[in-house]
């Protein structure tokens, strides 16, 4: 499941074929699934009389947007949660019918020998999808279409490598959860989180839950640097635990909670760099009079570029850790009262 959902095609606005796949694999184990105007799915398990707790994972990819199609049939575009120095000579897939392109750039034979080791701005790149014409190429791409890296998925040893595992990765643990737990709780697979945390907001108004949980995948701090980065997150040394980032300061109970649980289930942790980044626990906790939140991700190297790396053991840990919270939650007062 992972392999389709790392390949899936959802840059951030055009989430659909991402979330027709999670409804025909949760269909089954839900009795209330609904889809609101902006593009959320939301699961109802919860029961009434017990708190309202969701977990929250967002479903869009980091991607390209065209915006201009040149005379000799090129493409330009913008991106959304992509930087430059991660595309140059990329393969991407555009448009609905998938068209297969590459990042292209001045050749460097011509460029000048003072702009050789400058890194390309996104206006000074194009795409080339092997159309002659401006004509031709609108006969396979429109003003608008998305795109996205052409990255296939693979597995070794139980590590695995693929696109889009921000935040796939945080769809299959929900996933997992609805289909073999019988936790009574709310999931939202969430739109436009990469584009500024926006379908979240919509999810946590229209739940009011009492206790929010965003699901993500956080970057990975490993590679050759003369800096310490021991006390950041890495692969294979289990689920993150956000204290703070740019979004959110993390509710100190439910920090507590989810660090006690692990602890008591043998489940290897760590945390998170404080303030770096931003999940959907962002707007979530800022829903109606306020939530409580945290965030429980799993760490990913090189996310937000054509492939990214994750361990299969740290997300069954966060499948386990999520799991034993929830439970801890439902029984204690204090944490949503």
């Amino acid at each position: 499941m992972l392999k389709e959902l790392s390949e899936i095609i959802g840059v951030s606005g055009g989430e659909e074929e991402v979330r027709e796949f999670i409804k025909s694999k949760i269909k089954r184990s839900v009795s209330e699934i609904f889809e609101d105007s902006y593009g959320n799915l939301i699961v109802k398990k919860w029961k009434k009389n017990l708190p309202k707790i969701m977990l929250a994972a967002h479903m869009d990819e980091v991607g390209i947007v065209i915006t201009g199609i040149e005379k000799d049939g090129l493409l330009r575009f913008k991106t959304i949660g992509i930087p430059s120095r991660v595309l140059l000579a990329k393969r991407v897939v555009v448009g609905k019918k998938k068209i297969c392109g590459i990042i292209g750039h001045k050749p460097v034979h011509l460029t000048k020998d003072e702009d050789k080791e400058k890194l390309p701005e996104i206006k000074d790149l194009f795409i080339d999808i092997g159309a002659k014409t401006n004509k031709i190429a609108r006969t396979l791409i429109t003003i608008g279409d998305s795109g996205t890296f052409d990255t296939a998925f693979s597995e070794r040893d139980g590590i695995i490598f693929g696109k889009a595992l921000d935040n796939r990765i945080g769809c299959y643990i929900l996933i997992q959860l609805i289909k073999t737990t019988d936790l009574p709780i709310y999931y939202a697979f969430t739109v436009q989180e990469e584009a500024g945390l926006r379908g979240a907001r919509i999810a946590g108004y229209r739940v009011s839950p009492h206790i929010a949980l965003a699901v993500d995948t956080t970057a990975s701090a490993e590679w050759p640097l003369e800096k310490d980065l021991s006390q950041s997150p890495q692969i294979g040394k289990g689920p993150v635990i956000t204290i703070a980032d740019r979004s959110v300061i993390c509710d100190t109970k439910l920090v507590s909670l989810l660090v006690d649980t692990a602890q008591e289930n043998n489940i290897k942790h760590q945390f998170k760099q404080p303030m770096v980044g931003g999940t959907d626990a962002g707007p979530m906790h800022l829903a109606r009079e306020g939530t409580r939140s945290a965030v429980v991700s799993i760490s990913a190297r090189y996310i937000h570029s054509p492939l990214s790396i994750a361990s299969q053991t740290d997300i069954e840990e966060g499948i386990k850790l999520l799991a034993c919270s929830i439970q801890k939650i439902l029984g204690n007062g204090d944490i949503w009262n």
